[in-house]
């Protein structure tokens, strides 16, 4: 069959025992790259990113006297805080959705976050 068979093969084998979750990242990183998004795990501090994935959490955060916004987003690779200052609730934003989100990345408790990010609800594929 040649590289291109054995290359098939390989894949088959892979998705048929690979579990859903590691089958989700894949999908996700594969969906961040086709629209020029960069992978959690390779953005920097006080880099503009794009960013692609799915919100695992969101929750409000009071902190001094106004609310702040937090959405976990994991691209398959890393996960990104979204945070949105002042805000009690976004239409769109929760658990599941899917989101491409700009910003310039900070380090926050060591995780990566977006503060105020510009952002796009990702319609279902």
């Amino acid at each position: 069959m040649g590289d291109n068979g054995d290359g098939y093969w390989r894949r088959l084998v892979r998705r048929l025992t690979s579990d859903v979750a590691e089958l989700d990242a894949d999908d996700l990183s594969r969906k961040a790259e086709a629209v020029g998004a960069v992978r959690a795990c390779d953005c920097r501090s006080g880099e503009e990113v794009t960013v692609l994935g799915r919100v695992r959490s969101v929750g409000l955060c009071p902190r001094n006297a106004a609310a702040t916004l937090e959405a976990e987003l994991y691209d398959g690779t890393e996960g990104v805080t979204l945070v949105w200052l002042g805000r009690r609730k976004i239409a769109g934003i929760e658990p599941g959705r899917t989101i491409k989100a700009r910003g310039r990345i900070s380090v926050r408790e060591g995780r990566k976050v977006l503060y105020n990010p510009y952002y796009e609800l990702q319609t279902t594929s």
